[in-house]
């Protein structure tokens, strides 16, 4: 049993890649699918899809590789809020990725989103994770 499953995601995530894995299978969750539906927005990922099996859900994840080089799309994922140190944000003190580069992903109370969206929507809320 983990506790901290966004950290899970991003680990399984991670660890497909690393191995060159083509697919990986997550289970599911509001919050997960969610932050899949903004790397798949971001192009970080090339499909995923929701399966509701009864009371199990999973979500199956297509990483996205580069044709030529063979090198996964995301060169980072890094957790920034945890369950023993939340990180909570205004719309003004929002940090950015990599000079604008890279994408934060934000809980807010309008949905999960990317940083940019929440500055543009002017809401803060809970910073998830980097992506680039």
């Amino acid at each position: 049993m983990y506790t901290d499953p966004i950290a899970d995601l991003l680990t399984r995530i991670r660890n497909a890649q690393s191995a060159g894995h083509r697919v990986v299978n997550i289970p599911g969750s509001k919050m997960k699918l969610g932050i899949v539906k903004v790397l798949f927005d971001q192009g970080f990922i090339s499909a995923y899809k929701y399966i509701q099996d009864g009371a199990r859900a999973t979500i199956k994840v297509a990483l996205k590789y580069d044709p030529i080089t063979k090198r996964a799309a995301i060169t980072q994922l890094q957790r920034i809020s945890r369950p023993g140190l939340r990180a909570y944000t205004s719309v003004e003190e929002m940090p950015r990725a990599i000079n604008g580069l890279g994408v934060i992903v934000v809980s807010t109370s309008h949905g999960i989103m990317t940083d940019k969206q929440a500055k543009r929507d002017r809401v803060g809320g809970e910073l998830l994770c980097y992506v680039y």
